[in-house]
C-alpha cells in the first residue's frame, strides 16, 4: 500500500514485543526490502544473517553497483560459506556492469576450483557476446575436462548453438564431443543434430546423437534412422529412443519397422519399445500374426506385465488356444 513508515513501525513493534517470534526473520527481510525501496543504503557488511546479507547486496547492486561490486569481491575472498559465495556470484551475473563480467571471468579462469565451475555457469546465465567470448577463451586455454563440460552446459544456457555445433564437429576428445551433442539435444537443436548424424563417423557419438534427438523430441528423424540405418546397433538405439518418446505416430513407425525387418534383434527391440509405450493393442496385433514361437513368447511375456483389459482378454484367449 506504500505505507513504508507504518510497515517499519509494525516490524519494530514485533521485534520488541515478541523477540522469539518465528516471524522475526521474515520481518528483518521485509525491513531491508522496505528501507532499500525507500532509497536507504543498507550496508551488507553489517548484516549478519546470510540470506539478509544477500538481499541487501542484491538491492545495493540494483541501486549502486559501483559500491556493491567491491563488497562482493571481498565476500568471495573471505571465509564465508560456499552457499553465500554462490549466491554472490549469481548477484554478479544479474548485472550488466563490465566490472561484474570481469570478476566472473577472472574467477572462471583462475579462481578456486569450487568457484570456477559456478562462475562458468553464471557467465552462461549472464549471456551476451562478451560472456560467450570469455567462455570460448577459457575453453581453448584449459585442459580441465570437467571445466570444459561446464562451459558446454553454459553455452546451452546462453543459447549458443553455433559454438556447440562447432565443438560437436571438431572437438578431438570424444567424451567432450558427445557432451556438446547432448547439450544441443537439451536446446532442441533438431536441424543441427541431423547434420551431425550425417557427418559423424564414431558409432558411440552417433548413439549420443540419437539420445540427444530423443531429448529434443525429434520423432521424425528418429523414425527415419530406425527405418533406414544399416548399422544394427544404431538402428536398435533409434528404435529404443523412439519407443521412449511415445505417441501414436511413433507407435505406427515401430509397427512398420517390425513388419519390414525380420531380424530378431530388431523385432525384439520393437516389442520392448511398444511395451514401454504401453501399446497393448499393437502388441496383441503382432502376437496374433507372429509365427516365430520365440518372438511370440516375448510379446506374451510383455503383455502379461501390462495392467490392461485388452492385454488380459488376449492372454485368456491365448491360454484357450
Amino acid at each position: 500500500m506504500g505505507m513504508r513508515s507504518e510497515a517499519l513501525a509494525t516490524i519494530l513493534e514485533l521485534q520488541k514485543s515478541y523477540p522469539k517470534s518465528k516471524w522475526n526473520e521474515d520481518a528483518k527481510a521485509l525491513e531491508i526490502e522496505v528501507r532499500q525501496s525507500a532509497g536507504q543504503h543498507i550496508e551488507p557488511e553489517r548484516v549478519n544473517d546470510e540470506e539478509l546479507k544477500l538481499m541487501a547486496l542484491n538491492g545495493l547492486m540494483q541501486s549502486d553497483p559501483e559500491r556493491a561490486i567491491p563488497i562482493i569481491e571481498r565476500l568471495l575472498q573471505s571465509s564465508s560459506s560456499d552457499k553465500l559465495k554462490d549466491r554472490a556470484l549469481f548477484v554478479l551475473s544479474q548485472s550488466s556492469s563490465s566490472q561484474a563480467l570481469q570478476i566472473l571471468a577472472r574467477i572462471a579462469k583462475n579462481g578456486p576450483p569450487e568457484q570456477r565451475s559456478r562462475a562458468v555457469r553464471y557467465l552462461g546465465i549472464m549471456g551476451g557476446d562478451r560472456s560467450r567470448q570469455v567462455l570460448a577463451d577459457i575453453y581453448t586455454s584449459t585442459t580441465d575436462v570437467d571445466l570444459k563440460k561446464s562451459i558446454l552446459k553454459s553455452y546451452m544456457i546462453s543459447g549458443d548453438r553455433g559454438r556447440l555445433l562447432a565443438l560437436a564437429r571438431s572437438e578431438a576428445d570424444p567424451d567432450l564431443r558427445a557432451e556438446a551433442v547432448m547439450q544441443l539435444g537439451v536446446m532442441g537443436a533438431r536441424e543441427e543434430l541431423s547434420q551431425l548424424y550425417s557427418s559423424e563417423s564414431s558409432i558411440d557419438v552417433r548413439k549420443r546423437i540419437i539420445q540427444a534427438m530423443f531429448i529434443g523430441g525429434n520423432s521424425d528423424k528418429l523414425a527415419e534412422i530406425a527405418r533406414n540405418e544399416p548399422v544394427l546397433d544404431l538402428k536398435v538405439a533409434a528404435i529404443r529412443n523412439l519407443g521412449l518418446l511415445g505417441g501414436e505416430r511413433s507407435g505406427q513407425s515401430l509397427i512398420s519397422i517390425y513388419n519390414s525387418d525380420s531380424r530378431p534383434e530388431v523385432r525384439k527391440s520393437v516389442i520392448n519399445s511398444l511395451f514401454i509405450q504401453g501399446n497393448a493393442r499393437a502388441l496383441i496385433d503382432l502376437a496374433r500374426r507372429e509365427k516365430d514361437l520365440d518372438l511370440k513368447k516375448s510379446i506374451v511375456s510383455k503383455l502379461s506385465l501390462m495392467r490392461s483389459k485388452e492385454a488380459t482378454d488376449y492372454l485368456m484367449e491365448y491360454l484357450r488356444e
